[in-house]
């Protein structure tokens, strides 16, 4: 799968959960202090990631992923 079609997914969970703008998800952004997500969208988003691209992410792994862009890239790994 093309880098470009996960982020597109990726930005999709994101949007969704979080309920915020395309615009604001940019690879740079934080999820904590960017996006505001808190622990409890963290976890949905750990598990909204798994649900769109049918893997299973180490968990602590996944939830030390701070950034849109590692966490293109940390899905990619699975992929």
């Amino acid at each position: 799968m093309e880098k470009s079609e996960v982020k597109a997914r990726v930005v999709n969970v994101i949007t969704s959960i979080l309920e915020i703008e395309e615009a604001l998800v940019t690879d740079e952004a934080n999820f904590i202090f960017d996006l505001g997500a808190d622990s409890m969208q963290s976890l949905q988003l750990v598990a909204g990631f798994e649900e769109e691209f049918d893997i299973e992410m180490d968990e602590d792994k996944a939830l030390d992923v701070q950034t849109v862009g590692h966490a293109v890239d940390f899905i990619a790994e699975y992929l």
